[in-house]
């Protein structure tokens, strides 16, 4: 066989028998694992360039053997890595599919396995979730029931809608829509919190005066905030019409100000042009007298300038 390097026991190839330019020894295709892999390594396990891959082909024709062989190209040595990847994989799903229970004979398995074992691994793990555009509230649940009732009034102030953060694919308008819609809801929370003050005082008052019927009034508080999310759904929603609307009034005063801009940009284009037209006119008409001056310098010049 070709990887044989026994040395000087090797016979010559027959020159009357035909040569296979793609039969690699198992001796060549271990230069091209060693010479590969440490370019390999350097890219952070990257693609090799053309110059690399000449580099690669250097180094596997630099190796002595007792047979001589045609130098092999940067094409070849690319093409012999390819083949070798694709061997490493059904000889990997082999050994994977058997659970454990088989090892592979290959020699060159451990070696192509420390080289891209870890890379197919890294690159098959999925990625993480895109976060969201603001942090999700966290809402605690009281195992009491008066301090259930004592924050009843304020829990309105712990439910805040947020916005899902927009897909790659939306638009800037929508970006801006969800930024205002986010202050908005936040003040009309600030606004809802000035509100139930006076109401979460009356509330902690009249806490010891309520004996049996404190269930009913768990049931009359979850109601109510009911009602304020509602509310504040309404409002959010009020919110972002109002900023549609400013939106679109500041949009159309930018347009109004840009088409003023560019008529008044088409007058001085105007102008500029009458005025080049205008001197060249005169320039002409200044040559053509200084013409006829020189043909006729008796009364030709006199007459066209009168």
């Amino acid at each position: 066989m070709e990887g044989r390097e026994g040395g000087g026991a090797a016979k010559p190839p027959n020159p009357a028998l035909p040569y296979r330019e793609d039969c690699w020894s198992e001796g060549a295709t271990s230069t091209l694992i060693d010479a590969w892999g440490d370019r390999f390594l350097e890219l952070n396990r990257g693609n090799l360039r053309q110059k690399q891959w000449q580099e690669v082909a250097d180094a596997v024709n630099s190796r002595r053997t007792a047979v001589r062989r045609p130098p092999r190209s940067d094409i070849q040595c690319k093409n012999r890595i390819d083949t070798l990847k694709k061997k490493y994989k059904v000889e990997k799903a082999r050994i994977t599919n058997s659970g454990g229970a088989l090892s592979s004979q290959w020699a060159f398995f451990d070696r192509l396995d420390a080289l891209i074992g870890s890379s197919e691994v890294s690159s098959h793990k999925p990625s993480p979730p895109p976060p969201l555009a603001f942090p999700l509230p966290y809402r605690k649940n009281s195992s009491l029931p008066s301090a259930s009732v004592a924050a009843s009034p304020s829990t309105a102030r712990d439910k805040r809608h947020t916005l899902v953060a927009p897909s790659e694919d939306s638009s800037l308008l929508n970006r801006k829509y969800s930024a205002a819609a986010a202050a908005a809801a936040a003040a009309a929370a600030e606004r809802k919190d000035e509100e139930a003050g006076p109401e979460s005082s009356k509330s902690s008052t009249e806490r010891p005066t309520r004996g049996r019927g404190q269930r009913g009034s768990n049931n009359g508080s979850v109601a109510g905030n009911d009602n304020d999310d509602a509310e504040a759904v309404r409002e959010l929603a009020r919110a972002i019409l109002r900023f549609g609307e400013v939106y679109e009034r500041v949009e159309a005063e930018k347009q109004r100000q840009m088409m003023e801009l560019e008529k008044e940009r088409m007058e001085f284009t105007k102008g500029l042009e009458f005025q080049r037209m205008q001197i060249f006119v005169d320039c002409q008409l200044q040559l053509e007298k200084s013409k006829r001056a020189k043909r006729d310098p008796s009364g030709t010049f006199v007459a066209l300038q009168s």
